[in-house]
């Protein structure tokens, strides 16, 4: 009979001394790895009180970005909807009316936005496809829930507050107030 690797190994099948059979010292070997294990740094995160390092690269939840000034960036040019791979970017565009000047950078904005979560596989390409820095990626996860209508966000869910009139906010939003 040939041997399918050349990796075989002869079944020892000698007789047990004394100190096998009695399994004395493969005890005394676990339990040295047990107690070696009980003087180790814990592993464990507890979640609330510690937060864990975040990779630089890591990518979470969406933001759309406003100007120096409060008015949204996104111009609705659906960049970021066509680089999505999960199509997980829905938006319409609409024209600034006069007296908007304030709200919006650019004649056209996005009138409805919405990204959703259970879809988005957080690779990024949104906020790299972006001419306006207008969608970024956070350091902050996805919140858990039990509807799935709760992961489609919406334009206020995704919006950063307003640099003017809500500072706190939009410090808190940037991580500016560490």
């Amino acid at each position: 009979m040939q041997a399918l690797t050349t990796r075989v190994k002869e079944v020892d099948r000698k007789p047990m001394n004394f100190w096998e059979r009695i399994y004395l010292p493969a005890v005394v070997k676990g339990m040295a790895i047990t107690f070696s294990h009980m003087f180790k740094k814990r592993p464990t995160v507890r979640y609330p009180e510690q937060k864990r390092p975040f990779s630089p690269v890591f990518r979470g939840l969406h933001v759309l970005n406003r100007d120096e000034e409060g008015r949204e960036r996104c111009t609705a040019c659906g960049l970021c909807a066509v680089a999505c791979p999960a199509e997980a970017i829905t938006m319409e565009a609409a024209e600034r009316k006069d007296g908007e000047e304030g709200l919006y950078r650019e004649e056209k904005y996005a009138a409805r936005y919405e990204i959703n979560m259970l879809r988005c596989i957080f690779c990024g390409l949104c906020e790299e496809a972006c001419p306006k820095d207008a969608i970024y990626l956070t350091e902050t996860f996805t919140p858990a829930n039990f509807a799935r209508k709760n992961f489609i966000y919406g334009k206020p869910d995704l919006l950063i507050p307003n640099p003017k009139t809500e500072e706190a906010a939009f410090a808190e939003a940037k991580g500016l107030n560490n």
